[in-house]
């Protein structure tokens, strides 16, 4: 066991870091402590924070006072992470990196490529989200040795046991990236865990003993989680076993992006109509830019300050006369509340559903972001996704039409507004009066902003057996396609079925062997064999080998996996056998039947310009 335990939260829009030092600890009670994170605050100017924006800033070298970016264990850099970055990219948004993690769940893109800042001129200053992932970790690891380490090598934190935070609505993908971008850095002891249970770890090591006087046997906790970039919502069931008190994750909603982001563009589009309306010219793509990055700035501060009435923007002009053509403004309470408030938590009938994709209408930075800008109605089909299913996981509750929860936490920056926890609280009182059912208790919720990391620090000294874990498992169940062996019909294609091969909660540790199936694979001597792969948030009682129709509202598409195959060429029967490593990582292979040869499946995630599939490295897929 490493000398510390760490818990790092690579969020969106924040980035934190907490650990337990195992020789301190003694008797039940585990002390979490955060780290402050040194960084450039100013030109020139370092000071520590509690936690990093997980922004980059890429300088052109002579646009900052020649040290602008010295850092203690650095001198002089043409790129800045943490707050003057944020800071240094509302004023200069072409060069300005932000909410790069979003990029990792988009199916449309390499996240290795280099396609940051997504509008820039400057198509030689790009950066691959995958880099700045890795800009980000490299600024902890220096951070950490230059504070805790001290030239110690055996305390450097890529030694130490790491617990990584992801979203649980992150898809196998981007749960590998997040992995190999770690360990590319050197960390060698490595687990993941999801955002949602890490904050309910937060909870639990906040409460200490008291934990279990909070909750009972039969409980359902619904985390809602809004971040950055996502809407993340879980279930975590109260079970008991020999008398105690245990927790079971049971449900994880679909990967929405919408969250923090989506609410600071909507932000500067009202301020720019409203100075429309006043007689201002129509803001430019450089000018909205940042003004996003100011409004991110007033809703974080009047969100977390109640005496706060409205907070002051700048919309720098365009031209030689800059200063003289700067617009003053304002954003209020009243306007962030009614934006926030109505706009995105508006009060709904448990009927009304987010409203389909549109193929049109804005997108910001070529992310997907979900066409529905209402959390609630997510929340809404969250819920009644899961009756039926969780009647059969929970037969001692009664659903009807939507789940009600018992007790509710919040986690994210956005819920440091009480008046948008008091919505969500209202909202889910509502349904339950629908149901005729007792209305949730809200669990307190302690440092949001440090609570993720500091859950996963926790779960760090419980896998050792000094504290409480959540069972769980794999958080999707994932299949491939199987095609139908039929003769070819002029004008129809071969039905396809999904088999599964990694059942929900599959737990980590453990091999499922699929035999006996008749599956064939085609074995041409260096041919790249291409494989769909599919996963489900809801489909949580489908066993391995299993095989069910396609039914694109349950079964979500990524990206294709591949198996090159080498030997005689010929037509084998194949089992198929997945492995759910220790720290969530999927191996997938084709086993030959006959040679007892097992080829290794892997992600197809790099595509060159004109369509066709590079070369790519053996990687494993994370679950």
């Amino acid at each position: 066991m490493s000398q510390y335990v760490v818990g790092i939260d690579l969020g969106t829009s924040n980035t934190a870091l907490s650990y337990v030092e195992n020789a301190e600890q003694s008797g039940e009670q585990i002390n979490v402590v955060s780290m402050p994170i040194p960084q450039v605050v100013a030109a020139g100017s370092v000071e520590e924070r509690a936690s990093l924006p997980s922004t980059v800033y890429l300088s052109s070298g002579d646009d900052l006072p020649h040290g602008a970016l010295n850092l203690p264990w650095r001198s002089e850099d043409t790129s800045v992470v943490g707050y003057f970055a944020r800071e240094q990219g509302a004023k200069v948004p072409t060069r300005y990196i932000h909410s790069a993690k979003s990029w990792f769940c988009y199916s449309g893109i390499d996240p290795e490529k280099k396609l940051l800042p997504p509008n820039t001129p400057e198509k030689n200053i790009k950066q691959s989200p995958f880099e700045i992932a890795k800009m980000i970790l490299s600024h902890l690891i220096e951070s950490w040795n230059e504070k805790i380490a001290q030239g110690d090598q055996q305390k450097s934190l890529i030694n130490q046991e790491v617990t990584i935070c992801v979203p649980a609505s992150f898809d196998a993908r981007a749960r590998n990236l997040t992995v190999k971008a770690a360990e590319e850095l050197g960390f060698a002891n490595l687990h993941l865990l999801e955002e949602p249970q890490a904050a309910i770890y937060s909870w639990i090591a906040s409460m200490g003993r008291d934990w279990r006087n909070q909750v009972e046997k039969g409980d359902l906790i619904l985390v809602v989680d809004v971040g950055g970039g996502t809407s993340d919502f879980s279930l975590i069931a109260v079970t008991e076993e020999e008398g105690e008190l245990q927790l079971r994750r049971v449900a994880v909603g679909e990967h929405i992006l919408l969250g923090g982001d989506n609410m600071d563009l909507s932000l500067a589009h009202t301020v720019a109509n409203k100075l429309k309306q006043q007689g201002h010219k129509k803001l430019d793509d450089w000018q909205l830019a940042g003004l996003v990055q100011q409004c991110r700035v007033a809703k974080e501060e009047l969100l977390s300050n109640d005496e706060l009435t409205h907070w002051p923007l700048t919309v720098l002009g365009r031209g030689s006369s800059v200063i003289g053509g700067s617009i003053k403004t304002d954003l209020t309470r009243d306007e962030l509340n009614q934006l926030l408030l109505e706009g995105f938590f508006p009060l709904v009938e448990s009927s009304e559903v987010p409203r389909e994709k549109r193929r049109w209408g804005f997108k910001s930075s070529g992310l997907p972001y979900s066409s529905e800008p209402a959390i609630t109605k997510h929340l809404a089909k969250f819920l009644t996704q899961h009756a039926e299913l969780l009647e059969q996981v929970l037969p001692d509750r009664a659903y009807s039409e939507m789940i009600i929860p018992t007790k509710v936490l919040f986690n994210g920056g956005v819920f440091k507004a009480q008046a948008l926890r008091n919505r969500i609280m209202q909202q889910l009182n509502n349904w339950a009066d629908e149901q005729a059912v007792a209305e949730p208790d809200a669990l307190s919720s302690i440092s949001l902003d440090l609570a993720v990391a500091n859950g996963a620090a926790y779960l760090g000294m419980a896998r050792h057996g000094r504290g409480i874990r959540i069972k769980g498992g794999s958080a999707r169940s994932y299949y491939i396609a199987i095609e139908s062996a039929e003769p070819a019909i002029p004008g129809f294609e071969p039905p396809v079925q999904a088999m599964c091969i990694v059942p929900y909660g599959m737990e980590e540790g453990t091999t499922h062997e699929i035999s006996g199936e008749e599956i064939e694979l085609c074995l041409w001597t260096g041919q790249v064999g291409e494989f769909d792969f599919l996963s489900s948030t809801t489909r949580n009682h489908d066993q391995a080998g299993e095989l069910c129709e396609i039914d694109e509202e349950e079964l979500e598409f990524h990206k294709p996996i591949e198996a090159e195959i080498k030997g005689e060429e010929r037509i084998a029967q194949i089992d198929l056998r997945a492995h759910f490593t220790d720290i969530g990582v999927l191996e997938l292979y084709c086993v030959d039947r006959e040679t007892q040869i097992a080829h290794k499946i892997e992600f197809n995630v790099r595509e060159v310009e004109d369509g066709t599939v590079e070369e790519n490295a053996e990687q494993e897929q994370t679950i």
